[in-house]
Parts: C-alpha cells; sequence; structure tokens
C-alpha cells in the first residue's frame, strides 16, 4: 500500500474523522482510523462503534491498493505540524506506516485492517432528502437542550420526527424543551420517530455547510446514515421512548410580554452575576410596560434591574434558572422575543417574533 497526498487535501476529512475516534478505548483498534486505497481513492473511517465516519478523497494519482489502520490522533498531529503546501507519501512497510514529507519521516504503527469494526447495518425504512442549511438550523436551534449522562438515557440525544410532511428536532432535559420544523420532501401520510444519540448530533452538526446543497438521510430500524458530499455519517439510535413533547408545550397562556432580545439578554446576564451559584434563580416581576428581574445569593448580596417591555396584564412574579432563560436568547435570531406565562408555576413558552418554527419551553424554579 502506497499513496502520495496533499496535506491540504488530507487534512480536513483526518480531522473530521478522527473527531470521531475516542481517547480512551477498551479495544486498541478503536483508536485508530482505517484507510483504504484503492486506484485514485482514498477513505478514511473513524468509529467509536455507535459513530461511525467515512470520508473519501480522491488522489491526484493511483496508489497502490490496500489497506491498514492507524494511530488517529498521531497521524492528525503529524499532519498538522507539516507546512501547509507538503506532499506526504504514506507507504506500508511491513507492520510500520512510514510516512514522509520533505525532509521528515515519520514510522508508525499499524493494526490490521481486518480487525477494524463495522457498524452492523440494519434494513432501510426511510430515505430522504434534506438541504444542509436546513438540517443545521433544525440542530443548531434544539441542540444545546440535550441531556448530558442522564440516567433517563433516552434523553442524551435529539428525538427527529417526521410527520405531516415536515422533520421536526426535539430535546428537553428535563427543566427545558426546543423543538423547531422544517419541511422535507417527504410523503405527508410518512410517521415515523427516531432518538439520535448525543455524540451522533454534535458530529453530524460538524459536518454540515451553511448552503443549499441537499443531502441525503437514510433512516434504519437501529441506525441512520447521511451521505453529505463526500461523507457518509452512520451512528446507531436510542433504543428507547422519548417523552410527549406536546403535552409539555404550554397552549393556554394569557400573558404575553414581547422584549428586546439583546437588551433583555444583556439584563439577564448582569443579573445572573449576584444569583446563588448553584441554582442560578433569578426573579422575574412583571407589570404593565415594565419586567424587573431580581437575584440574591447566600452571602446576602442582591442584583436588581428595571427594563421596558411590551406587557399589559396582570402583575405577576415567576422565578426562573437565568442559564435557561440565557441559552434560548443566545439562539433565537430574531430582535423581539415574546415570552407567554400564565401563573407562576406553569413553564413559560419562548417564541422568537417572527415565528422561524422553533419554540421553547422553560420550567419555573420556586424561590
Amino acid at each position: 500500500m502506497r499513496f502520495v497526498i496533499s496535506r491540504e487535501a488530507l487534512i480536513k476529512p483526518l480531522q473530521l474523522v478522527a473527531g470521531v475516534v475516542e481517547r480512551r478505548q477498551t479495544l486498541p483498534v478503536l483508536s485508530n482510523i482505517l484507510l483504504v486505497a484503492e486506484g485514485d481513492q482514498l477513505s478514511l473511517t473513524g468509529t467509536d462503534l455507535e459513530v461511525e465516519l467515512v470520508g473519501r478523497v480522491t488522489l491526484d494519482e493511483p496508489a497502490e491498493a490496500g489497506s491498514i489502520t492507524v494511530p488517529a490522533r498521531k497521524l492528525m498531529d503529524i499532519c498538522k505540524s507539516l507546512p501547509d503546501e507538503a506532499r506526504i507519501e504514506l507507504a506500508l512497510s511491513g507492520q510500520k506506516m512510514i510516512i514522509k514529507a520533505g525532509r521528515s519521516r515519520f514510522s508508525l504503527s499499524t493494526l490490521p485492517a481486518a480487525e477494524f469494526p463495522n457498524v452492523e447495518d440494519g434494513p432501510e425504512t426511510l430515505d430522504l432528502s434534506i438541504t444542509q442549511n436546513q438540517l443545521r438550523k433544525l440542530i443548531d436551534k434544539t441542540g444545546f437542550s440535550m441531556a448530558q449522562q442522564d440516567v433517563r438515557y433516552y434523553l442524551n440525544g435529539m428525538l427527529l420526527e417526521i410527520a405531516n410532511g415536515q422533520l421536526r428536532s426535539v430535546s428537553t432535559d428535563g427543566h427545558r424543551l426546543a423543538t423547531c420544523v422544517s419541511d422535507v420532501e417527504v410523503d405527508s401520510s410518512v410517521q415515523h420517530q427516531i432518538i439520535v444519540p448525543r455524540k451522533g448530533i454534535l458530529e453530524l452538526a460538524r459536518l454540515l455547510q451553511q448552503g443549499e446543497e441537499t443531502l441525503r438521510l437514510v433512516v434504519g430500524a437501529t441506525h441512520i446514515r447521511a451521505h453529505v458530499g463526500d461523507f457518509i455519517f452512520t451512528s446507531k439510535l436510542v433504543d428507547g421512548k422519548f417523552p410527549d413533547y406536546q403535552r409539555v408545550i404550554p397552549r393556554n397562556g394569557d400573558k404575553v410580554m414581547l422584549g428586546d432580545r439583546q437588551e433583555l439578554r444583556q439584563v439577564f446576564s448582569r443579573i445572573a452575576i449576584l444569583s446563588n451559584e448553584k441554582y442560578r434563580g433569578v426573579r422575574l416581576s412583571l407589570s404593565d410596560g415594565y419586567l424587573q428581574v431580581m437575584a440574591n445569593n447566600p452571602e446576602q448580596e442582591e442584583a436588581e434591574e428595571t427594563v421596558a417591555v411590551d406587557y399589559q396584564g396582570d402583575a405577576l412574579e415567576i422565578g426562573f434558572n437565568v442559564n435557561y432563560l440565557l441559552d434560548v436568547l443566545s439562539i433565537i435570531s430574531s430582535d423581539v422575543v415574546r415570552f407567554t406565562v400564565s401563573d407562576p408555576n406553569s413553564s413559560a413558552l419562548v417564541q422568537s417574533f417572527d415565528d422561524d418554527g422553533s419554540v421553547y419551553v422553560v420550567m419555573p424554579m420556586r424561590m
């Protein structure tokens, strides 16, 4: 096995594929990436048994065919350290991969390609096309509220739901919920729900570019596969039942406040400085035309600020985790944000004023 490739052509797919590889592995071969050279094509594969990413690169000249696995981090660090215009020659010599560039020479240990695991395939149940921009928006607008290492393992990921000719993303950690919807070209009678694990969502997001290029999503019983440009991404699905998110979205809020998103974000950030470091609670007091934001902490320190908002209605006082409010305000893109609440014990519904298909629910806190 031998091939020659420019540093530029190798570095991007190598970084993406190596990103899937976990640093601490039970199986030594999982620290490696699989290199397969055939004709003028080189493929690179990384996996942690849950997520797999295959990248393809066209070589300037035909390779001596072969396949081998090499340490992902070391290969990436070597390539990063070489000059921008470097041409890199990789050749297998016995059990070692010899890497030459200019006057540099490296010798890497290898493991046989036969030891490299494949993510098992199942029968396909659904195939749809979506633009990179659409899928990126669905992930960006909702990914922040996925749970991390929750015992309710089905929350450590994102629900993708296909229904009524739309693809919807939903995530929740039990304290807040985010959902966003986008029209896709799929039969309106098709209804399907899958849960993609957190790591799968994060790795898929790294692949997506800004643009209207379409990608293909193939959904199976146990896997989702995305064909994105020169990459094929595969992730196992979470085997579990996602909560009924429709029941969580409050429908009967009668108190509506409109405010300037950036101004509210700055006010919450300032008041948060003196909130309880553990619970991060702030108290919101609504009255005609004004919102007062207050916080205090165990050291008896206090902060308060009043901001003008568009609100007419009964006075209301309600507490929230300020981090959850700031997360939503940083992800909404419109200048004006709409808060809808009904009483101090009910969740708040937060939306952008121009209704971009995303909806956020934040549970209140007892203060």
